[in-house]
């Protein structure tokens, strides 16, 4: 019985880790400024820390956690050129609890567009438009690619 080859060289590797570019939002009296460092994949979740710089108001100032989910069906659609809906959430270091929602388009083998939307309470959101880089590394496929004999 043959086994399809379908999926053999499917490595979701590259997209173990990702960068997300600082972004910039204002509301009508300050300039928010969102950045966050890698987002690092376990299972389904990408997690990462953030800080979110308000000017002119820095007693705004906020620095947390959050994390999406991301199911592999998902990133595969993703490897495929694919566009990606995704859900998490963000907790302040002071506990504030905050939705997270978002959208991805890849431009690239290794990068993309990607637009999150932050819920600062029910009905505010700030939405920061701006670009991700994959940095997860080569897929196993490629990394076991065996070197020419001398």
């Amino acid at each position: 019985m043959a086994v399809p080859l379908d999926g053999a060289d499917d490595s979701l590797a590259p997209y173990n880790v990702v960068a997300i570019k600082p972004a910039i939002t204002s509301i009508i009296v300050a300039t928010i400024t969102m950045t966050m460092a890698p987002f690092v994949r376990k299972n389904v979740v990408y997690s990462s820390t953030y800080s979110a710089k308000v000017f002119p108001y820095f007693f705004y100032n906020e620095k947390g956690r959050i994390w999406i989910t991301v199911p592999d069906d998902d990133l595969r659609r993703v490897a495929k050129g694919g566009s990606i809906d995704f859900t998490g959430r963000a907790i302040s270091e002071e506990g504030d609890m905050r939705r997270v929602d978002g959208h991805a388009s890849p431009t690239g083998p290794l990068t993309g567009k990607i637009r999150v939307r932050v819920f600062v309470t029910k009905r505010i959101s700030l939405s920061y438009d701006t670009t991700y880089d994959l940095r997860g590394g080569p897929s196993p496929a490629l990394a076991l690619t065996p070197k020419p004999a001398r």
